[in-house]
């Protein structure tokens, strides 16, 4: 669709839908039947710094060697940013659906049939399973794993890894009900 930007070295599946202002990075794969909607940007640079005190400018931005992939069946909603990897690509599993605003770092795999919910963010080199729900503000760190079948409930923050086939909530997330309980003992 209009103002729609494609790079070099992209290739494009079958049946896709390219909503208007996507922007799509050099040597980014998008398998068939994705549907991705205005305004989001696939492949930009890993928010990736050296760090080092002892000189004017402290961060040194470090390259972003990794493509994005995008497996077949999968939408991804508006102004959603999925960053290229760094050391491997950044993937999307089959048949996951994104919804708006979401961020997805550097070096992330995110397995199959996963929903992800507005705002929320995934910092890089994680590992989320298939089948994983992640609902609204979730955010997730670095470098941790997300089993697969585990259901992340609105505004919890993942700081470690986690096992699959559980719900979890709150900061640090840990299991939902052991979370509500906790709630009612403090109102008492």
């Amino acid at each position: 669709m209009p103002g729609v930007f494609i790079g070099h070295h992209v290739v494009v599946g079958d049946n896709c839908i390219i909503h208007p202002h996507v922007t799509i990075y050099d040597h980014t794969i998008i398998g068939d039947n994705v549907v991705i909607h205005a305004g989001t940007t696939i492949g930009a640079d890993a928010f990736y710094y050296n760090s080092k005190r002892d000189r004017p400018v402290w961060y040194k931005k470090m390259k972003s060697c990794g493509r994005v992939v995008i497996a077949n069946d999968v939408e991804i909603g508006a102004n959603c940013c999925i960053d290229k990897g760094v050391t491997h690509d950044t993937i999307i599993g089959a048949g996951t659906k994104l919804d708006n605003l979401i961020q997805i770092g550097h070096d992330v795999v995110i397995g199959t049939n996963c929903i992800i919910a507005s705002q929320v963010g995934i910092a890089g080199a994680t590992t989320v399973g298939n089948g994983v729900s992640l609902w609204g503000q979730v955010g997730v760190n670095k470098t941790i794993h997300i089993g697969d079948g585990a259901n992340v409930l609105g505004q919890a923050g993942v700081t470690a890894s986690i096992e699959g086939n559980k719900t979890y909530w709150g900061t640090p997330a840990v299991d939902a009900k052991l979370k509500r309980k906790e709630l009612v003992w403090m109102g008492r």
